[in-house]
């Protein structure tokens, strides 16, 4: 099932999960984008390869707690669902 959750992340929502697509997600891309410009005119050449390659190791794990959280929320989901419905206790119903 593992294999299955990975193929699903990998070839799927990871792509779905970085579109930016609201004015949230757009106004934190603006003022990321402004930070590193002030950022990258502050500092020298050494130092900025430096935050450079320091931001690409938290965007990496970043990533693998995305997947990891994505992949531990189905393989719940999926043991919970298995259990009610294996359940010995009747099943709720909603009487309208």
């Amino acid at each position: 099932m593992k294999n299955i959750l990975e193929g699903l992340w990998d070839d799927y929502f990871s792509e779905q999960c970085a579109v930016i697509d609201t004015e949230e997600e757009r106004a934190l891309t603006k003022r990321v984008a402004e930070l590193h410009k002030t950022a990258n005119a502050l500092l020298s050449k050494e130092q900025s390869d430096a935050i450079e390659k320091y931001v690409d190791e938290l965007c990496d794990i970043q990533a693998i707690f995305a997947k990891k959280a994505f992949l531990k929320g189905c393989e719940f989901a999926s043991s919970f669902l298995w259990e009610v419905g294996h359940s010995e206790k009747p099943s709720l119903t909603l009487k309208l």
